[in-house]
């Protein structure tokens, strides 16, 4: 995705890595260094980004960065709801809201990776039962959609 990178102020940046230290302490967990330069780069980029995107851009600043170490730190992040996991288009986001209101729908923008997060406990539940309904049972509690955000949108007179 060729896209603008859209920044978030430092300060910004430094509370949500405060925050994502104190919930790891809290579940007895580690942001160590690599976990939290990975989640600092997806809040540095407040887009989807996939994941050799995200080490070339590990790689600027620790070369030996390797898929592997880069893998697992997104799956720990994932794990302790710091970042979402995007199945529809193969990335990964910051949560912008870590610690916050849980995200049961996630909005990506299909063109420049632009996501939205969004909750709605009572569409959630219509889901479930319409899962339900079919014989299934819900496993996870996200729903991506995917859109063309107002940037990418044609706009029409």
């Amino acid at each position: 995705m060729s896209t603008p990178t859209l920044h978030r102020s430092r300060p910004a940046i430094a509370a949500t890595l405060r925050t994502a230290d104190a919930l790891c302490a809290e579940r007895g967990k580690r942001l160590t260094p690599i976990r939290r330069k990975v989640l600092e780069i997806l809040l540095i980029q407040h887009r989807s980004v996939k994941a050799y995107e995200l080490l070339d851009l590990i790689r600027a600043e620790q070369p030996g960065a390797a898929p592997p170490t880069v893998y697992r730190a997104l799956d720990f992040l994932v794990d302790v709801g710091l970042v979402h996991r995007l199945d529809a288009i193969n990335a990964w986001t910051a949560c912008m809201d870590a610690g916050g209101t849980p995200h049961d729908l996630l909005v990506v923008c299909t063109k420049c990776g632009a996501v939205a997060e969004l909750s709605d406990p009572a569409l959630n539940r219509q889901l479930a039962d319409k899962v339900a309904d079919a014989g299934f049972a819900l496993t996870g509690h996200e729903t991506e959609l995917r859109a063309l955000c107002g940037h990418c949108r044609p706009h029409t007179c």
